[in-house]
């Protein structure tokens, strides 16, 4: 199969997210360089992009599993929940590189992310952190990702702005804290805490950010 190249990619993508150009963000731009570098051999392949939507919940499921097993295993958890955020970027690049985007896949996309995002927040309470920090960082991000599908859904044109809440910013900083639970495991508590309340306060944060674009384009 033919597969575009970068910029025909970068095209497609932003075609997709209301014009936005990923090239204004440091982060990501380069993000996506990766992401295309990495889902170019399987658009190649002709692997359809549901599978890998599929194979994200599940490698996020592990995340529960390894954290359910705590000391050094938390170190590979914190692995697979930086694959797993991975997956949820790789889907949708072979979706568009393939030209196999639906409002299904979208759709299916939507609600994986919102399960791994369950997921994640499970593992850092078994690894110790507070019911209530979890429950709270929860409801801030489901909160964010509501406000913004309701949005668009409404009449915004555009994603508006790549906030501090966004979902690579949440795994990435529940990668990192357990990597470190699993270094210090006898602080495990501490970090897996840590890790739910800085979630929470990105979420926020993003939140806020994103009512203030949106009242502009929104009046």
């Amino acid at each position: 199969m033919l597969v575009p190249s970068r910029s025909e990619y970068f095209e497609r993508w932003s075609e997709l997210h209301g014009g936005y150009d990923p090239t204004r963000s440091r982060f990501v731009g380069p993000w996506l360089t990766l992401i295309y570098t990495l889902a170019r051999p399987l658009a190649g392949a002709g692997i359809p992009p549901d599978v890998i939507t599929g194979c994200g919940v599940l490698v996020a499921g592990v995340v529960v599993w390894l954290a359910q097993l705590g000391g050094r295993w938390l170190i590979a958890a914190a692995v697979v929940c930086a694959l797993s955020g991975v997956f949820d970027s790789l889907d949708g690049a072979v979706a568009v590189m393939t030209q196999r985007t639906s409002r299904w896949g979208s759709l299916l996309d939507s609600l994986v992310d919102r399960i791994s995002d369950v997921l994640y927040l499970l593992a850092l309470w078994i690894v110790g952190a507070p019911a209530l920090w979890c429950v709270v960082a929860g409801f801030a991000m489901f909160l964010l990702e509501y406000t913004r599908a309701r949005a668009l859904a409404i009449g915004m044109d555009d994603v508006g702005i790549i906030s501090t809440g966004e979902r690579p910013t949440r795994v990435t900083v529940v990668s990192t804290f357990l990597l470190a639970a699993g270094i210090y495991v006898g602080s495990a508590e501490t970090w897996a805490s840590s890790a739910a309340a800085i979630v929470g306060i990105v979420c926020v944060i993003g939140l806020i950010q994103f009512l203030v674009v949106a009242r502009q384009r929104l009046r």
